[in-house]
């Protein structure tokens, strides 16, 4: 039987950033657990070593670490790099996490890999691979792991599932958890010209294991239309914060976390924004 990993306190996190170690360090704060990114962890046959792996040690013997990867390219349709699943492996076991989750995306072709995380058309034949890799992983793990909804710019003509039917699919077949982005549901919203709200009131919220917030930036299309990219760069926007009140009034409280991952700012900034959201998480606790 997989162990659940569904294990971080009912509060709000931030993703590690080693510039605001020593603020971590010296005072009381209201961030009640750490995410970081495995592949900034992970050495050439496991977890790496160095001053990293040491802060990362110190960080876990005091709050919950949730382990997040981008890089196993789970919708891919090659097979998982062995490699990779082996250093994160030793990873897992080296640092015991509450959570660990991965992006429904691909990232490889081949042997080649893409520094971005790529969408996938919803078929029954993504379905079985994403769910066998799914499988592998887990079973490699001996724990759970967390599926992120994507944030999308485009939608594949020959789907034939919604993203939340086929998230729901995956669920029911392999027993993993989600991790609802509610920026992502945001940004995907308005970039297919969907409702953000109806998205929520069908997603599965009894396999939510975590939600992620963060930043997004405003562009245009080609045609000039409005165009959201997931940044992780910027403060949460207003109507990203509305929607996550909206997502925690339907499916229950959720530990959060804060994503900054790009221009990342002061301490302080981002401590207010932890602020923000643990006030709209208590809320639904009362």
């Amino acid at each position: 039987m997989l162990d659940q990993t569904n294990q971080l306190p009912m509060g709000v996190g931030v993703g590690y950033k080693s510039k605001h170690f020593s603020n971590i360090s010296e005072g009381d704060h209201p961030v009640k657990w750490f995410e970081i990114h495995a592949e900034n962890y992970m050495g050439e046959k496991g977890a790496a070593g160095g001053r990293p792996m040491a802060q990362l040690r110190a960080l876990s013997d005091r709050f919950p670490i949730s382990v997040h990867g981008v890089g196993l390219s789970i919708g891919g349709e090659g097979r998982l790099d062995p490699d990779h699943l082996v250093r994160l492996s030793h990873l897992i076991d080296e640092i015991n996490p509450a959570s660990f989750s991965e992006h429904l995306a691909w990232s490889t072709h081949d042997t080649g890999y893409f520094n971005d995380l790529l969408p996938l058309p919803y078929t029954a034949k993504t379905l079985a691979r994403v769910c066998d890799h799914i499988d592998e992983v887990q079973s490699t793990l001996g724990r759970q792991m967390l599926l992120e909804n994507p944030s999308s710019y485009l939608a594949f003509a020959e789907s034939t599932y919604g993203e939340v039917e086929f998230l729901r699919a995956v669920v029911k077949r392999t027993g993993c958890g989600l991790l609802l982005d509610v920026n992502n549901v945001f940004v995907s919203a308005n970039n297919l010209r969907i409702d953000a709200y109806d998205y929520i009131d069908a997603f599965p919220h009894e396999a939510v294991g975590e939600i992620h917030l963060g930043g997004h930036d405003e562009d245009q299309d080609e045609d000039g239309a409005p165009l959201l990219i997931d940044s992780h760069g910027r403060e949460v926007a207003d109507p990203v914060w509305h929607l996550y009140t909206y997502a925690l009034a339907t499916g229950g409280p959720k530990p959060t976390l804060i994503e900054w991952d790009t221009d990342v700012p002061e301490w302080e900034v981002l401590a207010s924004e932890v602020a923000r959201a643990a006030l709209r998480l208590e809320q639904v606790l009362v």
